[in-house]
């Protein structure tokens, strides 16, 4: 980060520390939303206060999330009890298992064995090894966090670029820079393919369900079948874009696999503790995948989860995706290891994100206060307008907002303060809520113009090796496209995918 972005972001803190509670005691003192109803105002101060401290980051994101636990209960909205129920509940859940997973790969090396495999198979040409490079980063982006993903391939990256640098090599100026947004560019549009690859989507499936209880829950295979061809839609556009940019005419560029080779001999042979974590690894994302019933068309193949429940006297709905995702990571804490050390251990709850997790649970307390005091039905109502635009225009319009607002914000408290007044929204235009809130969901990954936007963007452009210009041109093109393919989706494939009828209201939502 540059000092000059680093000094606005400095003031912007600042500012945002005195205007969150300015603006909120201002709502509570004049404000009368709702007359008869003055937890919809108070939520509403509530909800201002933390967009304002969320947005600017004027405190710890992680300390402004804990705010419901203090605002809503004193200011009569919810039980305190049930107001910290929502900071851990079975998304929480599955995050923590799925991080532990990544985690063991992580400690054991087999994310990079994994990377190593990909790039050594793809080819040498410029565009062949681009591709390997954002294949590799994508796909470990899917099951791990996309921070450490490309903290991984950008070490790989650069001692491939440095060898053809003191070759001075032609072309490799612009190739560097190909190489290097397509790290970026493949972990952000890889998390986009799985439920636990980025917070956006674990955010969507609690707030979809904390706003409506009844409704149906998103399976992580459901998930898959809609979020995984977005995903390679955008890795196809983003690899087709870079090549053309930055590898195009460079077949000279006398690109080798040596470096990559002795990465990989450098590893060995596979330990038993990498094919262990392999094992489970393979094992989750099956379960994952089959545990509810999938729909292919008109074709449905149904699921272990509730055949497993009613045999041990259950019902369906007690197994869920968290809990596939600790079972599998309490198995790690069993298998035993090299002298006498387990695959995981007590050390690794050190490493938890709990930043991460508070964050999550803020929001989910935020969406839970907008429900019960009833700020997003007013919401709603107060946007319905809206439903004059034709639904395919609006998505887009989402589309849009989102992908350029998480530029300048976190994408985990954008998607946290969004989603609860677009299930308002949905519900005050009798459509499907999903309609509105999936664009919103992909959207908020399809940051790829400024560094601060995402960590992986931060990353690469700390290497120092490309300009905020190089990225922000190359990035805005990205960002149109994405507008494109994510209206597209959510139109054609996410009603089949979701079983659902997306331009009317389902009964479970009480509207």
């Amino acid at each position: 980060m540059s000092a000059k972005t680093a000094q606005f972001q400095s003031a912007l803190a600042r500012a945002g520390f005195y205007a969150g509670p300015l603006a909120a005691a201002l709502l509570l003192v004049f404000g009368d939303l709702v007359p008869g109803k003055p937890a919809v105002t108070r939520m509403a101060a509530v909800a201002v206060l933390i967009a304002v401290w969320w947005l600017t980051e004027a405190i710890p994101l992680a300390a402004t999330s804990l705010v419901p636990l203090l605002a809503l209960p004193l200011l009569g909205i919810a039980d305190g009890k049930a107001t910290a129920q929502q900071y851990f509940n079975s998304t929480i859940v599955l995050f923590l298992g799925g991080f532990l997973i990544a985690l063991a790969m992580e400690r054991w090396n087999l994310h990079r064995r994994v990377a190593l495999w990909i790039l050594r198979r793809v080819g040498a040409s410029p565009g062949r090894l681009l591709l390997g490079f954002m294949l590799a980063t994508g796909a470990l982006s899917m099951w791990i966090s996309n921070t450490a993903t490309a903290m991984m391939m950008v070490p790989i990256a650069m001692a491939l670029i440095q060898r053809l640098e003191a070759g001075e090599t032609p072309g490799i100026e612009r190739y560097r820079i190909g190489i290097l947004l397509g790290i970026a560019y493949g972990a952000s549009i890889g998390g986009m393919g799985t439920l636990i690859g980025t917070p956006p989507n674990l955010i969507l499936q609690q707030v979809y369900s904390t706003s409506f209880p009844t409704a149906p829950a998103i399976g992580f295979g459901q998930w898959v079948l809609f979020g995984a061809p977005v995903a390679a839609a955008m890795g196809l556009l983003a690899w087709s874009l870079l090549t053309l940019r930055f590898a195009r005419g460079t077949r000279s560029l006398g690109v080798n696999l040596e470096t990559l080779e002795r990465e990989h001999a450098g590893l060995g042979r596979m330990s038993r503790e990498e094919i262990a974590v392999a094992v489970v690894f393979v094992l989750a994302a099956l379960l994952w995948l089959t545990r509810s019933d999938l729909r292919l068309g008109g074709t449905t193949l149904p699921g272990w989860g509730a055949p497993f429940a009613r045999l041990s006297g259950g019902e369906a709905k007690w197994i869920s995706d968290g809990t596939v995702a600790i079972s599998m990571a309490l198995l790690l804490f069993l298998i035993p290891a090299r002298e006498g050390q387990r695959i995981l251990d007590r050390e690794v709850f050190a490493r938890l994100p709990w930043g991460v997790v508070l964050l999550f649970g803020g929001g989910f307390a935020l969406a839970y206060g907008f429900r019960v005091s009833g700020l997003a039905a007013w919401l709603g109502q107060g946007l319905a307008g809206a439903r004059t635009l034709p639904p395919v225009l609006l998505v887009a319009l989402i589309c849009l907002a989102l992908t350029f607002l998480t530029e300048l914000t976190s994408n985990t408290a954008t998607t946290q303060m969004i989603l609860p007044i677009l299930a308002g929204l949905a519900t005050a235009m009798r459509v499907h809520p999903l309609l509105l809130m999936l664009p919103a969901t992909l959207s908020a990954s399809c940051a790829f113009m400024m560094p601060v936007a995402t960590p992986p963007n931060a990353i690469v452009f700390g290497t120092e090796r490309l300009s905020i210009r190089q990225m922000a041109r190359a990035g805005l093109a990205l960002n149109l496209m994405g507008v494109v393919v994510i209206t597209a989706a959510v139109w054609l494939l996410a009603p089949r995918v979701f079983g659902a009828d997306f331009l009317s209201l389902p009964s479970w939502t009480g509207g």
